[in-house]
């Protein structure tokens, strides 16, 4: 049985090296980002629309890293939504049903943040997904896997451009209202059929995802209560920015801290302004540059770099304005109504472990319900893979009707994938990605 997983882990990884050298310009035309689509551009008065409005939508074809055709059913949906200030804006979300799916009213819909992780209009899923944009954000990208995944079990989906038309990245209030927002917008897209706010919805999402699921679920039962929200998966959580940062610089994720700060500044005024104050030259060319390009190349770029160092200040982190809006984007202030399923590994060289280990305790404390799994083998990135099947295990039940249990279970385990049930998840996740990478319809 353990073999199985194996086999198809490396047919995929071969589908994968192909699609990546075959995404060239030669294979599609590129679509124009979305700084360059008027479809992004919401149209005049869309501010007094309610939050969740359908503004404008176009069918969609999907590819797999840019190049491998996708065969679902897709839709682009630009929604209204409410910014980090609380002021009106307009973003996208890729709805997605699987192929030749029929409107039903009783299909649950996800909701899948991926880990965009970065400060620039291109690198959003909504343009990263589509045919020819290339792999400039390759690791978003490749969670069409989950994507698919979820699609396959029969669920509508949802994948929202979450970080907004700044690409605020890290960003949490801004990230959490463009995923309930997205979820109101699919529920009264017609063409999905779904059963309004009546729909059982799920969120999921992991490291960067994971902070828009996690901002979401938080918010819910203030910013969307009329929604049925199931359940919550959320692996490798990034409670306290700060502290992510802090630990991220002179790392090898380096540049995920340069991205957060790229990011976060785009939705705070006083930060920027921070930024221009003390920010060097070299710092500011470096942030302009961070501000260009997606996740990957800022991590090849600032990797191991001390961003300290692009300051005229020592430790900018401490001063009152990075203070203020890193401690405003700090979750655990609001236990979820939702259940949820919490992955994290103890071992994690990006995410600590132990800020969540307190929220996880602060939503106990608070009534919440709570399925937390501390993983040791793991790291980071494999989370990402060996935290998945119980995750969808877990939503599966959730949107299959099945309560979640009462109160709070913690647990440490060796490996995610010792779970009842886990491997064989993982095994069909991997042969059925297979064969739709290679163009099998998605059922």
């Amino acid at each position: 049985m353990r073999s199985r997983p194996r086999r198809f882990a490396a047919a995929l990884a071969v589908a994968l090296a192909a699609a990546t050298v075959s995404a060239t310009p030669a294979t599609a035309e590129t679509p124009p980002p979305p700084q360059n689509d008027a479809f992004y551009q919401p149209p005049s008065g869309y501010e007094s629309a309610p939050p969740g409005t359908v503004l404008r939508s176009r069918p969609m074809a999907i590819a797999a890293f840019g190049a491998l055709p996708q065969q679902v059913r897709a839709w682009q949906l630009l929604y209204r939504t409410t910014d980090t200030q609380d002021r009106p804006q307009a973003t996208v979300t890729t709805v997605l049903l699987p192929a030749g799916a029929k409107p039903s009213k009783s299909r649950p819909l996800l909701s899948y943040q991926v880990a965009e992780d970065s400060a620039a209009p291109q690198c959003a899923i909504s343009y990263q997904l589509r045919t020819g944009a290339g792999n400039a954000n390759i690791v978003a990208q490749a969670e069409i896997l989950l994507i698919d995944a979820a699609v396959r079990q029969g669920w509508a989906v949802s994948v929202p451009d979450y970080e907004g038309p700044k690409s605020a990245y890290v960003a949490g209030k801004q990230a959490g209202q463009a995923v309930l927002d997205g979820i109101r917008a699919a529920e009264t897209f017609t063409p999905l059929g779904l059963n309004g706010t009546q729909t059982d919805v799920g969120l999921w999402g992991y490291s960067g995802g994971a902070l828009a699921s996690g901002w979401a679920s938080e918010l819910q039962p203030g910013y969307a209560p009329e929604l049925d929200l199931k359940g919550v998966a959320e692996g490798g959580l990034p409670v306290n920015p700060q502290h992510v940062l802090a630990g991220a610089n002179g790392g090898l994720f380096a540049g995920i801290a340069m991205s957060g700060i790229a990011g976060i500044s785009q939705a705070y005024p006083e930060l920027q302004q921070f930024l221009d104050t003390y920010l060097t030259a070299e710092g500011k060319t470096a942030l302009a540059k961070a501000r260009s390009q997606c996740n990957a190349d800022n991590a090849r770029d600032f990797a191991f770099k001390d961003l300290y160092r692009y300051f005229t200040i020592a430790d900018p982190l401490s001063q009152p304005v990075p203070q203020a809006v890193l401690a405003a984007n700090v979750l655990g202030r609001h236990t979820p109504a939702a259940p949820l399923f919490v992955y994290h590994s103890v071992n994690d060289e990006l995410v600590p472990h132990a800020d969540t280990d307190r929220a996880v305790a602060g939503y106990c404390a608070s009534g919440g319900q709570v399925r937390y799994q501390r993983d040791i083998l793991s790291g980071h990135i494999a989370l990402v893979i060996t935290g998945a099947p119980d995750a969808l295990n877990w939503l599966s039940d959730r949107l299959g009707g099945k309560p979640a249990a009462a109160g709070c279970q913690t647990r440490t385990v060796v490996s995610s994938l010792a779970s009842p049930g886990a491997l064989t998840t993982l095994g069909s996740v991997l042969y059925n990605d297979l064969l739709a990478l290679l163009g099998a319809p998605i059922r």
